[in-house]
C-alpha cells in the first residue's frame, strides 16, 4: 500500500477494520481539506454521506473514539409512557427546531438514573454540530450524548414524529375546492370544463396524498366512491374493515377519477363506460411499492354524470410473508401442511372468500419449496407480488389464463401454482398436472374445506381424479387480534358461561384459560390492531381418498367433515377457539368468520 499522512484517528481505525478501503480514504481526506473550516464537516459524515459507508459501522467507531457510551433502544422499556415522554419535548420545540431534530436523528430518551437531572439524548451521529443547539431548547440543567444504531432511532423517531405526508400539506395550502356549474340534465359532460378542474394541482396532492397514507397507515386497499352532488368519498380499508379517510366536496368526481386514471398505466382516461385495470408504481418512504387499479363504471342519480367507483389494491411487498411459521398455522393443521407441500406431486388447494389471505398462505408455501434446481412456474391473472426464484407468466392480450395454462404442461415444470380453478378446463390441468409428477398450488372460492370437494365434483371432474390428484384442501379466514395495549380481561363471574359453553369451549377451557374482550386506546382500532389467519385443513388420507372415490352421484360432506376430524382436523371455529384462549380474538370476532361446525 502506498504511503499516506492519515491524521484522521478515524479513517485509520476504519481502514485498519476494513469498514472502508484505502482508495476511499484517500478521496475523503481530500473533501474534507477541501472544504470551509467554518462548516467543514468531520470525516465519518463526508465517509457516510458521499461515499455510502456503512452508517453504523463508521459512527459505532466514531463513538468509540470520543468516548460516547451506546445505548440499545431494545434494552430500553419504551412503551406508551416513555413516548409521551419523548414527545413532550418534542412538541414543545418550534418547529424549525422540530426540523433540524428530524435532519439530526436525535431524540430525548430518559433521566440518567443515577442523575435525576441529566437528560440523556440519543443520536446516530453524537458528534453532529446542531445537537447542542437543540438540547438547549428542551431547558435542562444536564445533559448527555449517546450513539445508538440509525436502524433503531429511526423506528422510535417515526413514533414520536410521524414523517408529514407533504401533499396533503400541499392540499391544506391550496384548499381544493371550487364550484362547480350546474348544468342541466341532459347536456353532455363538458370535456373543457374538466380539463380545468384536473390542471388544478390540489386534485394530484389529493391522490398522491392519499397512496401515501394508505401505505403509512397500513391501508391493503384504497376506495374512491363517486356521489351525487359534487363528493367523493375516500376509504381505506384497514384490518379488513373499510374507514372513512376523506370527503371530497365541491369537485366533480369525474375529476378525480381522470386524475386517478392519468397517473396510471394500461388505463384509459376518456372510456367511462366499461372496467378496466391499471397499476401504479411510487417509491414511498425508501420502498417501492406497487397499487393495483380496478375502475367500474356505476350507476348515479344524476345522469349528466359518469360515476365510475375505482379501488386501488395496495401491494407492500414488506408484508409478504416469506416464513411458513409465521402463517400461523396451528396444531395439525400445521403438520399437516407442512407434509402435503413436502410431497413431489399432488394439489394443494387453498379457499376461502376474497381477500382471507388465500394468495399470502400459498406465496409462503413456494418460497418453502422453492430451489435453483426445480422449474417454479405460476399463472395468475394478475400478479400481484414478485416471487423470488419463480417464473411468473404474463396474461395479456395475445395470452389468456386458458392459454398460459395449457402452455405450461410445454414448459417442463416442476412447481405450479395455478392462480385460480377458475373452471373446468383449469381444474382438468390442475389435475394432470398432478397426476404426471408436479406439485400444484391453486386456490378456490369456498366457504369451507369439505365444500371445495364439491364444488370440483360439480364442475365435472371424476370422483377418483380429485380422490388421488389432491395433497390438502386448507380453507383460511382472516380475525382482528385484540390490542395487546388495551385489551380488557374478564373475570370468570363476568363470562356468560352458556354461551361460550354452546359456542365450543369445555368448561376447563374457562376455567384454565383468561379470556379478553375489546376496550379501545389511540394506538389500536376500536380494540382490535391487526389480523391472523384461521385454519381448517382437510388431509386426504386413505380413508378420505376411499369416500370421495367411493361417491355416488354426489360428495357426501358431512361424511368427509366427520373422518377428516377423527383424522385430527380442527375445524375453522375449533382453531378460532384456539386463538381465543391464548388471548389474541374474542368470541365476537371468531363467530362473525366462522359457522356452526
Amino acid at each position: 500500500m502506498p504511503p499516506i499522512d492519515i491524521t484522521d484517528k478515524i479513517g485509520f481505525a476504519l481502514l485498519k477494520k476494513g469498514v472502508i478501503d484505502y482508495e476511499t480514504l484517500e478521496k475523503s481526506l481530500k473533501v474534507k481539506d477541501s472544504e470551509d473550516k467554518k462548516n467543514r464537516r468531520n470525516l465519518g459524515q463526508i465517509l457516510v454521506n458521499d461515499f455510502g459507508a456503512d452508517h453504523d459501522a463508521v459512527f459505532r467507531e466514531v463513538a468509540d473514539l470520543y468516548a460516547f457510551r451506546e445505548i440499545y433502544i431494545a434494552d430500553e422499556n419504551v412503551d406508551r409512557s416513555r413516548v409521551d415522554f419523548i414527545k413532550k419535548y418534542i412538541d414543545a420545540l418550534p418547529q424549525n427546531i422540530r426540523d433540524m431534530v428530524v435532519q439530526t436523528k436525535m431524540l430525548p430518551l430518559k433521566f440518567d438514573e443515577k442523575q435525576a437531572d441529566k437528560l440523556i439524548i440519543v443520536a446516530c451521529d453524537p458528534t453532529d454540530r446542531r445537537i447542542p443547539l437543540i438540547a438547549r431548547e428542551f431547558s435542562v440543567k444536564k445533559y448527555e450524548v449517546a450513539y445508538c444504531r440509525l436502524k433503531d432511532l429511526q423506528m422510535l423517531l417515526e413514533q414520536v414524529i410521524p414523517p408529514e405526508n407533504e401533499f396533503l400539506r400541499l392540499l391544506e395550502d391550496s384548499k381544493v375546492g371550487i364550484q362547480v356549474k350546474e348544468e342541466e340534465d341532459e347536456n353532455p359532460l363538458d370535456e373543457e370544463a374538466l380539463e380545468a378542474e384536473i390542471s388544478k394541482s390540489a386534485l394530484v396532492n389529493l391522490v398522491e396524498g392519499a397512496l401515501v397514507e394508505s401505505v403509512r397507515q397500513g391501508a391493503s386497499d384504497i376506495h374512491i366512491v363517486a356521489k351525487e352532488g359534487n363528493r367523493t368519498e375516500f376509504w381505506f380499508r384497514v384490518d379488513g374493515g373499510l374507514k372513512l379517510w376523506h370527503l371530497q366536496e365541491k369537485t366533480m368526481p369525474e375529476a378525480i377519477a381522470a386524475v386517478v386514471k392519468d397517473r396510471s398505466k394500461n388505463v384509459d382516461r376518456f372510456e367511462r363506460e366499461m372496467t378496466q385495470d391499471g397499476f401504479i408504481q411510487r417509491l414511498i418512504d425508501d420502498h417501492m411499492i406497487r397499487f393495483r387499479v380496478s375502475i367500474m363504471p356505476i350507476v348515479g342519480v344524476e345522469f349528466r354524470h359518469k360515476y365510475e367507483s375505482i379501488v386501488i389494491r395496495v401491494l407492500d411487498d414488506r408484508k409478504v410473508i416469506t416464513d411458513l411459521t409465521k402463517l400461523g398455522l396451528m396444531g395439525p393443521s400445521k403438520d399437516f401442511f407442512n407434509k402435503a407441500i413436502s410431497r413431489p406431486q399432488g394439489i394443494v388447494i387453498l379457499t376461502g372468500p376474497t381477500g382471507s389471505g388465500k394468495s399470502t398462505t400459498l406465496i409462503a408455501a413456494l418460497h418453502q419449496v422453492i430451489d435453483p434446481t426445480v422449474n417454479v412456474l405460476t399463472v395468475e391473472d394478475p400478479v400481484e407480488y414478485i416471487i423470488r426464484g419463480a417464473r411468473q407468466l404474463r396474461i395479456g392480450p395475445k395470452m389468456n389464463f386458458d392459454q398460459a395454462i395449457r402452455g405450461i404442461l410445454r414448459h417442463d415444470p416442476d412447481i405450479v401454482l395455478v392462480g385460480e380453478m377458475r373452471d373446468k378446463t383449469t381444474a382438468e390441468i390442475a389435475i394432470k398436472l398432478a397426476n404426471t409428477g408436479h406439485l400444484t398450488f391453486s386456490t378456490l372460492h369456498t366457504n369451507d374445506a369439505p365444500s371445495a370437494i364439491s364444488r370440483l365434483y360439480k364442475m365435472g371432474i371424476e370422483p377418483f381424479l380429485i380422490a388421488y390428484a389432491i395433497n390438502i384442501i386448507v380453507a383460511q379466514r382472516l380475525v382482528r387480534t385484540l390490542c395487546m395495549e388495551c385489551r380488557h380481561p374478564l373475570g370468570k363471574d363476568e363470562i356468560d358461561k352458556d354461551v361460550y359453553l354452546k359456542f365450543g369451549f369445555t368448561e376447563e377451557d374457562l376455567e384454565q384459560n383468561t379470556i379478553y374482550e375489546a376496550a379501545e386506546c389511540s394506538k389500536c382500532n376500536g380494540g382490535y390492531k391487526g389480523r391472523a389467519a384461521i385454519h381448517e385443513a382437510l388431509y386426504f388420507t386413505r380413508e378420505i381418498r376411499n369416500i370421495i372415490a367411493k361417491a355416488g352421484e354426489q360428495i357426501d360432506e358431512e361424511k368427509l367433515r366427520d373422518q377428516a376430524i377423527r383424522d385430527g382436523m380442527w375445524t375453522l371455529r375449533r382453531s378460532g377457539i384456539e386463538r381465543i384462549k391464548m388471548g389474541q380474538t374474542t368470541l365476537e370476532e371468531i363467530a362473525s368468520a366462522t359457522t356452526d361446525d
